[in-house]
């Protein structure tokens, strides 16, 4: 299908702003998300996602961009069938996959829809807003709008790599939280795929 990015967060920015200069209590976030959540078609889970806060051991921030992987799209990593480095995808859902991209970077997914489907929402990017000391140092910049600003700066910064493969999203060290108030959410095709 395609790629959903967030057009406009309510004050978005101020809220950014506000949360990296007192790092807000857990609670005072949105309802955590079950694995319940991601039980359902890949194409609606996507746009879903836009505004969820994903916490990986308390660092993160909202989720502004995804890719929504179907099974029966030539681009999808379970295309072809069931693999070594692919087989989370056929699992239940709510559980990750990560794997390494052109075997340099780490990228997360979320596994969606039932278990034998193999369909999976990629995280591509989001707007840091808890821990960013920890991101800092673990990517070496200071320009925080640079820390998540791709699948593997944002799993670099969240400090995922293949040992977080297979892990459910609704345990420790994830953390995944109810978007709170309205997103505007702007969806396109996907590119560069043949």
């Amino acid at each position: 299908m395609g790629r959903f990015a967030v057009c406009s967060v309510p004050d978005s920015h101020q809220m950014a702003k506000r949360e990296t200069t007192a790092s807000p209590a857990l609670s005072s976030l949105g309802k955590k998300l079950k694995r319940a959540f991601f039980a359902r078609s890949v194409h609606e889970v996507a746009p879903d996602l836009i505004g969820v806060r994903l916490l990986v051991n308390g660092v993160g921030g909202i989720i502004v961009e995804v890719e929504a992987y179907h099974h029966t799209e030539p681009a999808a990593h379970s295309y072809r069938g069931r693999t070594p480095r692919n087989h989370v995808m056929f699992g239940p859902p709510g559980f990750t996959y990560v794997y390494r991209s052109y075997g340099i970077h780490w990228c997360v997914n979320f596994v969606c829809e039932k278990e034998g489907s193999a369909s999976a929402v990629l995280i591509r990017a989001l707007e840091p807003t808890h821990g960013l000391a920890a991101m800092r140092r673990r990517r070496a910049l200071t320009d925080a709008q640079a820390l998540c600003s791709g699948p593997g700066k944002l799993t670099e910064a969240l400090g995922i790599t293949h040992a977080h493969n297979g892990l459910a999203l609704d345990a420790p060290p994830f953390s995944l939280h109810a978007r709170v108030g309205e997103v505007d959410v702007v969806s396109g095709i996907r590119i560069g795929i043949t």
